[in-house]
């Protein structure tokens, strides 16, 4: 289930990416690469998405038949 009607992440997601976030910053301030951080943190948003999205249409979908 989402946290918000706003964003697509659920509860686990979040502090995922919150933690992808920490790191790439950390790694940015040594000077160090942080593009496999974003991949994964794209990637997490992208299934994310993808979930809210089949979600949304099923609900609609469901809607419909009434």
């Amino acid at each position: 289930m989402a946290i918000s009607d706003k964003d697509p992440y659920n509860a686990r997601e979040t502090a995922r990416v919150l933690l992808l976030a920490a790191r790439a910053v950390r790694r940015e301030a040594r000077g160090k690469s942080i593009r496999g951080i974003e991949k994964q943190a794209a990637r997490i948003r992208e299934e994310a998405q993808d979930r809210e999205d089949a979600r949304a249409a099923a609900r609609r979908k469901a809607r419909g038949k009434r």
